[in-house]
């Protein structure tokens, strides 16, 4: 399947001079989101994966259906203060400054396989950050899934020790 034949690139957003590439239109494809799900789950399924980890919002739009699929747990990644429980965070940076992503101290276990979902690589560093996250906790980051990647930015070379996956490159 040409999964770019069911995203929408959106000129000029969210500013002049971006072609935003949105996923929306292939999610909104029942035939073409679950194809894609399947996969980045075989790749996964390949990895014996134990545990999904998905930064927020849009790493849970993926990661959620490839957990499901697979029968394993899925934690999330979020922002400063949005979960419950005892916290590692890790600050990353940003264009314009630097933000902070968090994960429950208890989520992963020490030798779990992880695999890391999200929309999009771009620059790399959310994920930079989050397997910052899954190491400090003592897992192992044995696989990463992109719906796109934008091969231009060069965000892979940041992650360049890892098996990286993407469904569709700009």
């Amino acid at each position: 399947m040409d999964y770019k034949d069911y995203i929408t690139v959106v000129e000029n957003f969210p500013k002049e001079g971006i072609r935003f590439k949105d996923i929306t239109t292939l999610m909104e494809n029942g035939e073409a989101y679950k194809k894609a799900i399947d996969d980045m789950a075989e790749f996964a399924k390949e990895k014996n994966i134990d545990v999904v980890v998905g930064p927020e919002a849009r790493g849970f739009v993926v990661g959620c259906p490839i957990s499901y699929s697979l029968g394993i747990g899925f934690v999330p990644v979020r922002k400063a203060g949005k979960l419950p429980r005892e916290v590692l965070a890790v600050d990353y940076g940003l264009e314009y400054g630097k933000d902070s992503l968090n994960i429950h101290k208890d989520s992963i276990k020490p030798g779990q396989k992880v695999l890391i979902s999200d929309d999009l690589l771009a620059t790399g560093g959310t994920i930079e950050a989050t397997i910052k996250m899954v190491e400090g906790l003592g897992g192992v980051v044995a696989g990463i899934v992109f719906m796109i990647e934008l091969t231009y930015l060069e965000g892979r070379e940041k992650l360049k020790d890892y098996n990286v996956y993407s469904l569709v490159q700009y």
